[in-house]
């Protein structure tokens, strides 16, 4: 014998249990003569008997009882790894990197995705970071990243996206803004047109800059941006104090802030998207796979 193999071992551990090669053999579904040469050969390797044999009886040597609880502890630890191998084939076991825009975790389709991806898989380690749209494209093409949560916008060829939803814009005035006497649905860009605007510094890199202001612009409308701060919260926050108005995905009405209204345009102003994208040659994992499975066919 060369080397042992796994099959040598449940041998060994066969015959020690039974303490019988004629049952052994029976347990394994093997005649009794190969068991034995097996074993045979497995103290030859070895170097030392396992057994003590007679016409009457088998018992273990002082070896053998050694041998018997590393076998094991040995095919135990097989049994384990091929079990967390085959879970991870699975997606069930693993790591998922995600990136995460900041309106996402407002979407409810996002964030029941999380919930129902952590029950499904609990043995999946999750890491989400926070990173606006642009912020996300570097990690992806490097592999840091194997999702991103992200505003539409422009994509290198490395990466394709996938439509996760379409969402409408919606206006955050003061409360007391005179926008608010309009009827549901009256409201256009052109009623904002001449206000102060509380928007994002073009300097941050998120994609509803662009996308947002190039909107507004197909309409022919350059608002009066007075505050340019980074975050969304922060624009809120500004619109309470009264600096100005500002334009929102509609997944911030969850958002509900004293002194604020959001109000709704009327048709065919102003939608924006979220999109799942991944790195388009890279191969996805098992885990990467469920959850993108989840994602976009919630129902």
């Amino acid at each position: 014998m060369s080397h042992i193999e796994l099959r040598h071992l449940r041998y060994f551990i066969a015959v020690a249990d039974e303490l019988h090669f004629g049952r052994a053999a029976e347990r394994l579904h093997i005649s009794q003569p190969p068991l034995s040469q097996q074993i045979q050969a497995l103290e030859a390797h070895v170097g030392a008997a396992l057994f003590y044999r007679s016409n009457r009886s088998v018992r273990l040597t002082q070896a053998g009882q050694v041998f018997l609880a590393e076998a094991r502890q040995i095919l135990q630890r097989v049994d384990v790894a091929s079990a967390q191998a085959a879970r991870i084939h699975r997606g069930e076991s693993g790591n998922l990197t995600l990136g995460l825009t900041s309106s996402a975790p407002f979407l409810r389709r996002v964030s029941s995705t999380l919930h129902r991806f952590r029950l499904t898989y609990p043995d999946v380690n999750i890491r989400i970071e926070q990173l606006n749209s642009k912020q996300q494209i570097d990690p992806l093409l490097e592999g840091k990243l194997d999702l991103g949560i992200m505003r539409n916008g422009e994509l290198p060829a490395e990466l394709e996206h996938h439509l996760v939803l379409t969402e409408p814009l919606i206006a955050v005035v003061h409360k007391d803004h005179p926008l608010n006497a309009l009827a549901d649905g009256e409201l256009t860009f052109e009623h904002l047109a001449d206000q102060p605007f509380v928007f994002f510094s073009k300097d941050v890199g998120t994609s509803l800059y662009d996308d947002i202001l190039g909107q507004l612009k197909a309409q022919g409308i350059s608002p009066f941006i007075t505050q340019e701060v980074g975050e969304p919260l922060t624009i809120i926050g500004l619109v309470a104090a009264g600096l100005g108005v500002s334009i929102l995905p509609a997944s911030y009405l969850r958002i509900q802030v004293e002194g604020v209204r959001y109000l709704r345009f009327g048709n065919l102003h102003g939608t924006t998207q979220l999109w799942l994208v991944n790195h388009a040659t890279r191969p996805l994992t098992a885990a990467t796979r469920a959850f993108m499975a989840l994602l976009l066919h919630d129902d």
